[in-house]
């Protein structure tokens, strides 16, 4: 399995996502730059957290337009994963992967620690390897985390179980208290949490390690290949 980390300018996740792959799961990752018009090599494309393009306009509205955003649509669309991160959601967003928009903090705060997660839906490529309803602890560091959508979407994502995670003590101000959604698909999931901030003890929490296993055993189920260990 091979997976890709997408960079743009003022992106610094990039590196912790790069080794969160190395080092939970073992598989082929390359940095891709935001001017890569090809993602077909890949089947899981991460789009990290930072501050692209200095969050002008918006976070990730000018990310959005840039010739990568194309290709992770088509990767999308084939069924490959797509994992959004804190700003890499705010892309998603903008790009119309998935619904819904972020805004300020309601505390018009930055909000940098652990915060206490709530799995609440166990079935999509990203969460097989957790509990329905377990609480894991992953790291926030946001500033526009407060997830917005109306009454019409909000009641699609509920039906639909795409509200994959809710945050235990709300620290943004987020509808329904909600932490990480997935399209219909399931194949895209966005979230302004950083599980690739919680992959070793030395780090608080290795809560975030099972997200890249699941990845990998939902991509060997499909594939036909042995388990990840």
């Amino acid at each position: 399995m091979k997976f890709a980390v997408l960079v743009f300018p003022g992106s610094n996740c990039d590196l912790d996502c790069y080794k969160a792959v190395e080092e939970t799961v073992g598989e082929p990752v390359d940095y891709v730059w935001h001017t890569a018009t090809d993602l077909s090599p890949y089947d899981c494309i991460i789009v990290p957290g930072g501050f692209s393009y200095g969050d002008y306009l918006r976070c990730g509205a000018i990310s959005r337009f840039a010739p990568v955003m194309n290709e992770v649509a088509k990767a999308a669309e084939e069924g490959k994963y797509v994992l959004g991160i804190c700003n890499g959601f705010q892309i998603l967003t903008e790009a119309g992967l998935l619904p819904g928009a972020l805004r300020r903090n309601m505390s018009m705060k930055f909000r940098c620690h652990d915060a206490v997660l709530t799995v609440r839906n166990n079935r999509t490529p990203f969460t097989g390897d957790y509990a329905q309803g377990e609480e894991i602890v992953i790291p926030i560091a946001h500033g526009e985390g407060n997830y917005y959508c109306d009454e019409e979407t909000l009641s699609r994502l509920k039906a639909g179980g795409q509200i994959v995670f809710t945050y235990s003590d709300n620290p943004n101000g987020s509808v329904a208290d909600i932490a990480g959604i997935c399209n219909e698909r399931g194949n895209v999931l966005g979230m302004m949490p950083h599980p690739e901030r919680a992959v070793s003890r030395l780090l608080g929490s290795e809560d975030g390690k099972r997200m890249f296993t699941s990845i990998l055993k939902t991509w060997r189920d499909t594939h036909g290949t042995a388990s990840v260990r």
